[in-house]
């Protein structure tokens, strides 16, 4: 039987809620029909939201959003998405299916729905093919409140008090989409364009994003990291509040032939979690890179595009990258959200892409229907770990399972944190297909156990909602287990999410 011992009274780090981050691209329906209808249109909506998305999304307790892009930040021109929309520059989405981009959803746009969900704002900044120029006025149009050229341009469309900025990107896969650039090229244009990030109101400083890696190519961190640092009088600086990492699970490992998104065998599942336990060492060693120039609970790792990426479903178009969302999906958000937590000391944020019917989505639409997918309530069950503080576990007996000796993964992975009215939050996982599990939580430094909220995500590793059956695959509640003074006994289900929630004493 596993054993894990939790101390109650050791923490380990405090778990940023931006770690639970989204992103809202304009691709495919992620952002048209998934949450913007517009104004005028039959399904529900608030200023041209969707009620049901952002009702879904808010009860997820979605933290920060990035927007809006992606490789479209890098050929987005934000004055293109201002004032009346009647008025918009009409433009062709080059990179996702060369549709015809309105832009109708532009930057007031954006900052409604983050109203609406109550979350912070990540805006991603165009080095690509944007100007310094065009990069400082955005900033002054959507943070300055007093009397200049930008911020009277926004009091005229419409919006008199200015936004708040949390965080800001300076490009996106520089390396790549963003612009083929090597890395000193583009750290040195990072030290040029950041420098017009200004900080118009000192009680709320931008935190800026630098664009990092693209999964291990250690290099790019390497030269990125050493092109922004500078000697200050008394230790090293950096141009910077944080560094990307992007790193998809492609089950088979190679783009052009991903794997399908429900069609897959016991092998390519556990295939699936091998790949996606790689994001451990890309942490430690992403991290190690930047220690040498930065303080890493500094400079913290920005992992904002993150998630599985499999073969569009059959019929949709290539450019949309829509694709359906299992219990295997589930298994991998949980894995990634238990390496996050326990790497919160260096990782500052975490965007999973994307967060409606893109990629890795959390909510599917389709017209007026809305499905959540497991991903979803794997978000739903982990969100109390948001601002609170891990604490120090040890799991014994943990086996590893897989079809392939050389690629198999431990069984169970978790998460226990504090919440600051004393809560004991536990997510347990159970990624075996066909074996369930049974488990002692050992309580440290607590009178008894008193659990207040027992859930339970599980199911097959294929199972998935459709619009024809939205609730397949449901978080319900937990009854598997039993008390006895400050241990907890209860079994994990085969390919399941367990969340205990215990009375602080």
């Amino acid at each position: 039987m596993a054993k894990l011992f939790v101390d109650c009274n050791r923490t380990e780090g405090h778990i940023n809620p931006e770690l639970y981050g989204q992103f809202a691209e304009h691709l495919g329906r992620g952002i048209y029909e998934g949450i913007y209808v517009g104004e005028d249109s039959t399904i529900p909506n608030t200023n041209g939201m969707r009620n049901d998305v952002v009702a879904a999304l808010k009860e997820m307790k979605v933290p920060v959003l990035r927007w809006p892009g992606g490789c479209f930040a890098d050929t987005y021109h934000w004055k293109d998405g201002i004032g009346p929309k009647e008025n918009r520059k009409k433009i062709v989405n080059i990179n996702w299916g060369k549709t015809v981009e309105d832009n109708s959803f532009g930057t007031h746009e954006f900052f409604e729905l983050c109203k609406q969900l109550g979350c912070k704002t990540y805006v991603n900044g165009n080095v690509g093919s944007g100007t310094v120029q065009e990069m400082d006025e955005w900033i002054e149009y959507m943070t300055f409140d007093g009397e200049s050229p930008m911020a009277n341009l926004r009091k005229k469309n419409g919006h008199e008090e200015s936004w708040k900025v949390d965080f800001f990107g300076v490009g996106n896969e520089s390396w790549g989409c963003g612009g083929n650039m090597t890395p000193q090229y583009y750290g040195n244009l990072y030290r040029r364009y950041q420098t017009f990030v200004r900080d118009y109101k000192s009680d709320a400083p931008i935190a800026k994003i630098c664009c990092g890696a693209n999964g291990d190519d250690y290099e790019w961190t390497e030269e990125v990291m050493k092109t922004c640092s500078y000697k200050a009088p008394e230790h090293l600086h950096c141009f910077m509040d944080g560094i990307s990492l992007h790193y998809y699970t492609i089950p088979t490992g190679q783009w052009d032939v991903k794997g399908s998104a429900t069609k897959f065998d016991t092998a390519e599942y556990y295939k699936t979690l091998y790949n996606t336990n790689y994001m451990k060492e890309l942490i430690q060693k992403h991290t190690n890179i930047i220690s040498k120039y930065a303080d890493p609970e500094t400079v913290g790792l920005v992992i904002d595009e993150w998630g599985c990426w499999y073969d569009v479903e059959p019929g949709t178009n290539p450019g949309f990258l829509y694709q359906q969302n299992t219990m295997r999906d589930a298994m991998v958000a949980a894995i990634n959200f238990d390496i996050f937590n326990h790497n919160c000391r260096v990782i500052r944020m975490a965007n999973i892409a994307q967060m409606v019917n893109v990629l890795a989505s959390s909510v599917l639409t389709e017209g007026e229907q809305m499905i959540l997918t497991p991903t979803y309530y794997a978000f739903h069950m982990y969100r109390y770990h948001q601002d609170a503080e891990l604490l120090h576990t040890y799991l014994s007996e943990n086996p590893n399972v897989g079809t392939v000796k050389e690629e198999q993964v431990e069984k169970i992975t978790q998460t226990v944190s504090k919440s600051s009215d004393g809560t004991i939050n536990v997510t347990m996982s159970n990624v075996s297909t066909d074996a369930s599990e049974n488990i002692k939580v050992m309580l440290e430094g607590t009178k008894g156990a008193q659990i207040i909220e027992a859930k339970v995500l599980a199911g097959a590793m294929d199972a998935y909602n459709t619009f024809d059956q939205e609730n397949v695959v449901m978080e319900q509640n937990f009854m598997d287990y039993s008390i006895q003074g400050e241990e907890i006994s209860l079994t994990l289900p085969p390919c399941s999410i367990v969340l205990l929630r215990i009375a602080g004493k």
